[in-house]
């Protein structure tokens, strides 16, 4: 499950409920063409798109297997958090309307913080659409939410998210052991980066 960053935030009382309310109100529209809430009306595409291992492997913080009864409680636990200001979960649909990718944002409301993960369909892959999508969600995960700082992991096999994640700017810190829904755990590569270091590397 997701765990918190390293580098401890203290956040006060004020910005802890302001980045809470910036979760619950947060459009994702905002982030580009076909984003939207995940909903349960989504299942069964998040179902199909998260049964390919070439989309699901990498990443430790899915529901497995993807069938549609662990799909249906993972979108409905993301919905109750989301409400309590502590996570987004938001779909990709493409031009035909069905499910191409996902981003899951995890807030530590308490500590300024987040945290990303996500995938796009593997005929998506490869193609500059996923480092050109995460860099910008970045940016909108610090601008939109108010969090003060990001980590990040990957998989050590991970080359392609890890190329990307270097690219935005990321530092390496090492590596982090993460652990699955089932309790097994993967090691990790681990990065930080605060929003001050993204408003100076961009220049915002």
């Amino acid at each position: 499950m997701s765990a918190p960053p390293k580098t401890v935030i203290e956040a006060s009382e004020a910005e802890a409920e302001a980045i809470r309310e910036a979760v619950r109100k947060a459009d994702p529209r905002t982030l580009g063409m076909g984003r939207a809430i995940a909903e349960l009306k989504h299942v069964p595409g998040l179902v199909e798109l998260l049964s390919d291992e070439r989309v699901s492997g990498p990443i430790y913080d899915l529901p497995r297997p993807a069938t549609v009864e662990s799909v249906t409680r993972w979108v409905a636990e993301h919905q109750a958090r989301r409400l309590a200001g502590e996570s987004l979960l938001f779909v990709t649909l493409d031009p035909a309307g069905k499910v191409a990718g996902y981003s899951h944002i995890e807030v530590w409301p308490e500590r300024a913080s987040a945290e990303l993960a996500g995938a796009i369909r593997a005929d998506l892959q490869g193609k500059g659409q996923g480092g050109s999508g995460m860099a910008h969600t970045f940016g909108w995960i610090f601008e939109t939410l108010g969090v003060r700082l990001m980590c990040l992991t990957a998989a050590l096999d991970n080359v392609r998210s890890i190329k990307g994640i270097d690219a935005a700017g990321f530092r390496r810190m090492g590596e982090r052991e993460v652990t699955r829904p089932d309790g097994t755990t993967r090691p990790s590569v681990y990065w930080e980066l605060t929003r001050d270091e993204w408003r100076q590397r961009h220049r915002l």
